[in-house]
């Protein structure tokens, strides 16, 4: 797939978190689709601007406000400071972009507003099914929103959707592996809604090995330690800890599957096209995002339960990695991305925010 000639450059403002590289070193998910899109558009011909950590890789203009991502950097400086200093960056400099692209959640809400004449557009990249967010987007309801599944709006059907984008990776990233491997793969992080537990129990039931590539936050050590740590007592569950982007493509390729066997409602899911890149199909549970990511049969296997998951691990050997690569590239390539982001800030600049009265 190739991005069609554009007909007239944009001067774009990408505007990413602090808290990793873009891309990131080992996890990240936001920050990484934020590498893949800014370099899609940059070599488009717009001209971008990235702001984001000074360890950041682009082709894009960077402008930074720290040396490195505040996950990685031992000072632990404060991440609302420099969230604050780098909207200042960017709101002074706010006329001379045609677009700003924002995935700082909310934070710079009260501030696009102030600048009425200023195209912005915010894509939210996470969870929104949490206490107060309904009434935060009703009040700024002028503010367009862009989501990253259909699933992902549904705590919030009123808020000012402008578009859904599904993320797309560049196709060089991962080269496929065409013979199925003998482990089950687990990516991400640590974390109970991202079902861990439910891995590990699929691999014990089918006496597959699964090797688990995750990182393990502050916030869920205690989980790991309580909950985890005593699952990984013997050679079939080996935990690999974090791994980089590099790394993946071994790691996913050399695998039987996936397994994604959420319990929250996952707003896309970038573990699994990226499997799916790799021609290694995915055994996810139906949660958030799943349907719209998964081709039944095709590039992998949806399941509600332990016992049907366990069937599948069965299956999913006689599923062609050859196709679930060729899907990949059908649905989930950067220039649809691009492209569809494209669309949405033409769309957006025709429609300017007004500010409320």
């Amino acid at each position: 797939m190739t991005a069609s000639p554009i007909r007239q450059p944009l001067r774009i403002a990408q505007v990413a978190p602090l808290f990793e590289s873009v891309p990131p070193k080992l996890y990240g998910g936001t920050e990484r689709v934020v590498s893949y899109l800014t370099e899609d558009l940059v070599r488009q011909g717009h001209e971008v601007t990235l702001f984001a950590s000074g360890d950041s890789v682009t082709a894009a203009q960077l402008v930074s406000v720290c040396d490195r991502a505040l996950r990685l950097d031992p000072a632990q400086p404060d991440a609302f400071a420099l969230h604050a200093l780098m909207l200042e960056k960017v709101f002074r400099r706010a006329g001379s972009f045609d677009v700003i692209h924002f995935h700082t959640d909310r934070l710079h809400l009260p501030l696009a507003r102030r600048c009425p004449n200023v195209c912005s557009m915010t894509t939210l990249h996470g969870r929104l099914d949490t206490a107060g967010l309904a009434a935060l987007y009703g009040e700024f309801s002028e503010q367009p929103l862009i989501s990253i599944s259909n699933a992902q709006r549904q705590p919030l059907p009123r808020a000012n959707w402008a578009a859904t984008v599904h993320h797309g990776l560049p196709p060089e990233l991962h080269t496929p592996t065409e013979v199925p491997g003998r482990y089950l793969a687990f990516l991400g992080r640590i974390a109970q809604e991202k079902g861990i537990e439910r891995a590990i129990a699929i691999a014990r039931r089918t006496g597959i090995p699964l090797k688990i590539a995750a990182k393990i936050d502050s916030a869920d050590q205690e989980y790991f330690n309580a909950k985890v740590a005593p699952l990984v007592d013997d050679s079939l569950v080996e935990f690999v800890g974090e791994i980089s982007e590099f790394e993946k493509t071994r790691f996913l390729g050399d695998a039987l599957a996936l397994l994604f066997p959420i319990d929250w409602p996952e707003p896309f899911g970038l573990a699994m096209i990226e499997a799916m890149a790799c021609g290694t199909p995915v055994i996810a549970f139906r949660c958030g995002s799943v349907p719209e990511v998964i081709d039944e049969g095709v590039t992998g296997f949806m399941v509600d339960d332990l016992d049907t998951a366990v069937t599948c691990v069965e299956r999913v050997a006689k599923l062609s990695r050859t196709r679930c690569r060729e899907m990949f590239e059908k649905r989930f390539h950067v220039a649809r991305m691009s492209k569809e982001y494209c669309a949405a800030y033409q769309s957006a600049r025709q429609q300017p925010c007004r500010l409320r009265a």
